[in-house]
């Protein structure tokens, strides 16, 4: 019998990441893979890249070049990239970056496994030639459905001989031959759910569609499927991903969707919360605000994304709103639920932004009260409008204003966790050890990116268990809490 190969995973990027790489790894143990954590202990380290901006394309190399490193004194004999930055430079990543054995494209997802077994017995598949993604699905979003093209995540329905008829314990689908492969490389008690691929905004900042392609929706189906295999593996918190989730149902027929979807999710037994994440601010409807401030166990949090509030760079930046019409969309979600969480990404430096314009940004931000605030300063991005604008602004003028403003915003950051202090509030812990104690996070902070409640005790706690927390201290944006009770069900337990 012939030894089992071995596989590590290493993830950048966001979220929308971490799922594509949890089906990756439910592709190769379901035909045999062993599945291990650290590359050094791997045949082969597949490194999921992101292609976003320079930083982070800069990271992805660098966990390339990592990689490979261990050829020379571990184990691992091929180093692989896949991902947003593999599929948005294919051969011209191959050529720069000769230490990887393998570049491959969303296209090769479904074949991972021979992918690889070619690669590490010496063979060469050839790198994928990049294209622009949107140009693969129909101009009309209702045409998109069942459209022969490689999404991440989504599980096109796989002929029935090409699912194995025995799966290896904790892989997915549990259900249905839409399921995705997947399967979990951490014990979290919180996971990400896709809920669509792809983006029909031309926002003129933004390549990710480029290389992501045009919007499609998951059927609700597979999302409720995937949310119930997740449940049974011991998840409470499910967190839905997509570059787009207002936009989720239109291609469906039906772009309320959204709202219909969330109570069922909250009903799947077992899962104690349900996030929403980018959200766009100008597609924001009454009916979804009011499903996300009322309906129990989704959580009150709007991960908007403003990027700006001058009205002259929003439009610009082919976006839409102002301060005014933000400030008046946050008076509506706090007059439904006081203590709904916001968080928002801005950037700064844009092209032709003015004086004026920043301290139009810098009034936004002081009046918002927002939870949590990432600042980036602009930098051109090849494919994009924006980088053949003119009147831009030179870097150490971009440097000053992300310095001044990234110190802004950990100020109003801190502020706004000070307004929680003496509130009781609905933690999930998500670890106990005994360097950290006990860690969890309320309904107004996400995962990676909001902050943290760090427990006075750890007595009696365990990950997964939702708790009612006392917030009695602060430390920047994250809150200090004594445990007051359980909650739900397992208050009575």
């Amino acid at each position: 019998m012939p030894e089992r190969r071995t596989v590590a995973l290493v993830t950048l990027g966001c979220a929308r990441n971490e799922v594509d790489s949890e089906e990756l790894a439910g592709r190769l143990a379901a035909d045999g893979w062993e599945l291990v954590e650290e590359a050094a202990d791997a045949d082969v380290a597949v490194v999921n890249t992101c292609g976003f901006v320079e930083a982070a394309k800069k990271d992805s190399v660098d966990a390339l070049l990592e990689a490979n490193d261990l050829k020379d004194h571990g184990k691992t004999q091929a180093v692989v990239a896949v991902g947003c930055m593999a599929e948005r430079y294919g051969k011209e990543l191959a050529e720069a970056l000769p230490e990887a054995d393998g570049v491959l494209g969303f296209d090769d997802y479904a074949d991972i496994s021979d992918r690889l077994r070619t690669i590490l017995s010496g063979g060469i598949h050839a790198s994928h030639t990049p294209r622009d993604r949107r140009k693969l699905l129909p101009i009309s979003p209702a045409d998109r459905q069942g459209a022969d093209v490689a999404l991440p995540g989504h599980a096109q329905a796989p002929a029935p001989e090409d699912v194995p008829a025995d799966l290896p314990e904790g892989l997915a689908p549990a259900s249905g031959p839409r399921a995705p492969l997947r399967r979990r490389l951490d014990t979290s008690p919180v996971a990400s759910v896709k809920l669509a691929s792809g983006c029909d905004r031309r926002c003129s900042f933004c390549a990710i569609p480029s290389f992501r392609g045009s919007f499609v929706s998951r059927r609700p189906s597979d999302v409720l499927g995937e949310t119930r295999w997740l449940a049974e593996q011991g998840v409470k918190e499910i967190m839905l991903v997509s570059e787009n989730n207002t936009s989720y149902g239109k291609d469906l027929g039906d772009i309320r969707l959204l709202e219909t979807l969330l109570p069922e999710l909250a009903a799947v037994d077992g899962i104690e919360r349900v996030r929403v994440s980018y959200l766009q601010p100008a597609e924001m409807r009454p009916g979804l605000i009011d499903v996300l401030t009322s309906t129990e166990k989704v959580a009150p949090y709007f991960d908007l994304s403003f990027q700006h509030s001058a009205p002259g760079v929003l439009r610009a930046m082919r976006r839409f709103g102002d301060t005014e019409r933000f400030l008046e969309l946050l008076e509506t979600i706090r007059g439904k639920a006081p203590e709904a969480g916001v968080r928002s990404n801005f950037i700064v430096g844009f092209p032709g932004e003015g004086e004026a314009d920043f301290a139009e940004l810098e009034r936004f931000l002081t009046e918002a009260r927002l939870d949590a605030i990432g600042v980036f300063g602009y930098s051109d991005e090849e494919g994009t409008e924006a980088a053949g604008y003119e009147r831009k602004l030179d870097q150490d003028v971009v440097d000053a204003r992300l310095a001044h403003l990234s110190r802004l915003a950990e100020e109003l950051t801190a502020q706004r966790a000070e307004e929680r202090m003496g509130q009781t509030l609905q933690v999930l812990v998500e670890s106990v050890d005994d360097e950290d104690g006990a860690v969890g996070r309320a309904a107004h902070q996400a995962p990676e990116t909001d902050g943290q409640v760090v427990f006075t005790s750890a007595v009696g706690l365990a990950s997964g268990r939702m708790v009612e927390a006392k917030v009695v201290g602060t430390e920047g944006v994250d809150l200090t809490a004594d445990v007051v009770s359980e909650c739900r069900e397992e208050a009575g337990r």
